[in-house]
């Protein structure tokens, strides 16, 4: 692992900087909130990422991809975190490619990934069913008909399913519960049956609730092997993790930074408030927490690009220090801020609210630490 970037891939960050800070900041979240905006992301931004290969970066050529990795990606994601970038990157790019690529057969990954690619295609992973992530507690049912399966269930909190063209459902088709018996199959978010609400969140980014009453799929739609869908999931889920830790990276580190910007300019008895000894000594602390966080990520998109057997380890490490380290910045900034702080105009408040909805997103800070230790074995 290298913690300098290549030229290359300082180019693709200073790429995704310009075109974060141009054409999706933090003020474009605000608008897409106060308007009610029907998509709730920004769709020409998604639609200039495509055309600049973004969108595909680490998916294969063959699929009309850049060919690169998870690194790269996790640059892109992390400039994408810096301006809280309303986009389809988590539910399309890391979530949904990853299913199609890991679990799909060719013709699937060509139908599909062709049009993420291009940008005129949304998927959305649609698995966990309760208030909290549970991956393997899912009651959903694939019955078994004369040409595929009938769906039967509820889902909650689908990122951006309100706009997803293909679901990527996770279902059982067999036994009542644990990890066995889990099936991933791909359904037209317009199919007959399924039933769509969208969720508003207190972040202001897009998820939704799915409804499957019957939904006729045929035996084509299954990605990877029926019953052993959990295989595909761990890794989509590994890779989620991940890709979600590199976007709280950029998160914090803006709002760190902004911090520090407010603790300069804010004057108290005539002194900027940043050469108080106390709150000089509460943004060290910060600073450390910034700095472990970047580290952790580094290492875990590595270890996906180089396919160590520690990825999930490193997976569940990096959720957890990245969410703890967001939610005590995103805090004290606030804080430090002052009065001002807890008021819609400043932008600062949208970091807090981020950071309680991304620790939440794919597992807690506890979840992950309990899996940590589940897989070190105790």
């Amino acid at each position: 692992m290298g913690f300098v970037l290549t030229e290359e891939q300082e180019a693709i960050r200073r790429a995704a900087r310009d075109l974060m800070r141009e054409r999706a900041p933090v003020t474009e979240l605000r608008r897409l909130r106060d308007s009610k905006d029907a998509a709730g992301y920004l769709e020409a931004a998604w639609r200039e990422m495509a055309g600049l290969g973004m969108v595909g970066m680490a998916i294969p050529e063959r699929y009309g991809g850049a060919g690169l990795g998870w690194t790269e990606l996790g640059l892109l994601l992390e400039e994408a975190g810096r301006t809280l970038a309303a986009t389809p990157l988590m539910s399309t790019v890391v979530l949904g490619a990853s299913a199609v690529l890991l679990g799909g057969t060719e013709a699937q990954r060509r139908e599909l990934l062709v049009g993420v690619c291009e940008g005129r295609t949304l998927l959305a992973l649609v698995h966990d069913e309760g208030t909290r992530h549970a991956p393997y507690a899912v009651a959903t049912r694939a019955e078994r008909t004369p040409g595929g399966f009938r769906l039967s269930g509820d889902k909650s909190f689908v990122l951006d399913g309100h706009v997803a063209d293909t679901l990527i459902v996770v279902a059982r088709t067999s036994g009542e519960r644990g990890r066995e018996g889990l099936t991933l199959l791909l359904v037209p978010a317009r199919a007959p049956g399924v039933t769509i609400t969208r969720l508003s969140m207190v972040d202001s980014r897009n998820a939704a609730r799915v409804r499957l009453a019957g939904v006729e799929v045929s035996e084509a739609e299954v990605l990877g092997s029926v019953d052993k869908g959990a295989d595909i999931l761990d890794r989509v889920l590994d890779r989620g993790s991940i890709a979600l830790s590199a976007e709280t990276l950029g998160s914090l580190q803006e709002a760190f930074e902004r911090t520090v910007e407010y603790l300069k300019v804010r004057k108290q008895f005539g002194v900027p408030i940043g050469s108080f000894q106390a709150l000089k000594h509460r943004a060290a602390h910060l600073y450390c927490e910034v700095e472990l966080s970047r580290s952790i990520v580094a290492d875990a998109l590595a270890a996906l690009d180089e396919e160590r057997p520690e990825v999930p380890l490193l997976a569940s490490v990096a959720k957890a220090r990245t969410s703890d380290a967001f939610l005590a910045i995103a805090s004290e900034a606030i804080q430090l801020h002052g009065g001002i702080g807890v008021t819609d105009e400043l932008d600062i408040g949208f970091f807090l609210k981020r950071a309680r909805v991304a620790e939440q997103t794919l597992g807690s800070a506890s979840h992950h630490r309990d899996r940590f230790a589940r897989l070190r074995g105790y």
